[in-house]
């Protein structure tokens, strides 16, 4: 990926897909860039589980909760940069702790929770949460659910849950570090500009 950073403007390249952005939004002096991309929150947890309407749906023992926003222009291209990141990236300390960053989820055969989170694309507008830019509902439930799939299919099916898409969930965890990431599939290096 390439970024170009101007004063009143940014530009990058990823992909074969050029976002050019002549003008930049401003809030108490800070520049804000809009990310272009699916994203996910991931926790390092002891364990995690969801509820709905006070029942237990999913949980896991140690692993990854994922919480996964799909932006209304996220494609399959996305899908598969999140799932290898989700599945390989290394935060779990070796065996003998030599290295503090050595294993991924696959390498400790831990599990995977997966919620799909659409207010991970919420805009500050005004003082209510806009939210345009996640993508429509009946389309995010399919998008979701490929994700889902894939993840599934990379991994141990059995090791993956999920929660129940659009309901009203009550998640809770018990960190392990705590150690908490953002990823974006657009920003596939994870710098802020």
């Amino acid at each position: 990926m390439r970024v170009e950073v101007f004063k009143d403007s940014y530009r990058f390249q990823n992909r074969n897909t050029t976002v050019d952005k002549r003008s930049t939004q401003k809030a108490n002096s800070c520049t804000k860039l809009q990310v272009y991309a699916m994203r996910a929150v991931v926790q390092r947890v002891r364990s995690a589980s969801v509820e709905v309407d006070g029942k237990l749906v999913s949980s896991i023992g140690p692993g990854l909760l994922c919480l996964i926003g799909i932006r209304n222009t996220d494609t399959v291209a996305d899908q598969e940069f999140l799932c290898r990141k989700l599945l390989n990236f290394r935060i779990w300390p070796s065996e003998d702790s030599s290295k503090s960053w050595d294993q991924n989820v696959v390498q400790k055969g831990y599990e995977l929770l997966l919620v799909s989170q659409f207010t991970l694309y919420a805009m500050a507008k005004g003082n209510k949460p806009d939210y345009h830019l996640a993508m429509p509902p009946d389309q995010a439930r399919d998008f979701y659910q490929q994700f889902l799939e894939r993840v599934r299919k990379e991994y141990q099916g059995d090791r993956i849950k999920d929660g129940v898409f659009g309901a009203m969930m009550s998640v809770s965890l018990v960190n392990d570090g705590p150690v908490t990431l953002q990823f974006d599939s657009q920003n596939p290096t994870g710098r802020c500009y």
